[in-house]
Parts: structure tokens; sequence; C-alpha cells
């Protein structure tokens, strides 16, 4: 069981840089594979990138590599999704979800068992 808050999100200019944090809640957070989904508004949830319990490696959405970068402190139980060169595209609420289970891709929202309950990011000039 662990508890998730997002935090960071907020309006800015295209071309602008936003850092994105989760806080998670319960001892056993380190056991839990993390990942990012955004969902815009009238469009599905979206798969950004995960992070890996086991040893921290990072999974992209293809379009997203090279512009975000998801990372951990399993410590500070945070998980930080850096995301730069911001699109108008990339307008939407931002969710963080965690779960126990590896999956071989872990690409599909009904993978994950815990929510954050979003931020909102919106780029627009």
């Amino acid at each position: 069981q662990v508890r998730l808050v997002e935090s960071g999100g907020g309006l800015v200019q295209p071309g602008a840089s936003l850092r994105l944090s989760c806080a998670a809640s319960g001892r056993t957070f380190s056991s839990y594979d993390m990942a990012w989904f955004r969902q815009a508004p009238g469009k599905d949830r979206e798969f950004v990138g995960r992070i890996m319990s086991s040893d921290g490696s990072t999974d992209y959405e293809d379009s997203l590599k090279g512009r975000f970068t998801i990372s951990r402190d399993n410590a500070k139980k945070t998980v930080t999704l850096q995301m730069n060169s911001l699109k108008p595209e990339d307008t939407a609420v931002y969710f963080c979800a965690a779960t126990i289970y590896t999956t071989a891709r872990g690409r599909s929202q009904y993978e994950y068992d815990e929510w954050g309950q979003g931020t909102q990011v919106t780029v627009s000039s």
C-alpha cells in the first residue's frame, strides 16, 4: 500500500521546463514500480514513462524520449518527472502511479494499483 501526491504543475510558455514531484507514503515504497501518465482534455490517459523498483531503470513513450526524464529517491520516497522543451500538446493533467507487480512493459494504466490526484500542466503562450 502506498499513497501518492503530485505537485509542481503550472502554466508555462512553449519551450520552458518544468519539474513535477510525486511524494509517497508507505514503508514499502522501494518495492514499487512507479510510472507517470497524463490525460489531456477529451483524450484517453496516456503512458509517459516508468521507473523500476529493482534497479531504477527507466522506460519511456517513444515520442517523449529525450525531453522527459524520470528519477526516484527511495530514501526520500519521491519520484520526479523532469520535462524540457515543453509544447502546447504536453498540456494535460499528470498522474503518478504505482504497482507492486512488475510487468514486461508497464504501459497500460490498468497495470497500476495506486494513483495520485494529478497535477495540471498547461503550456501556452
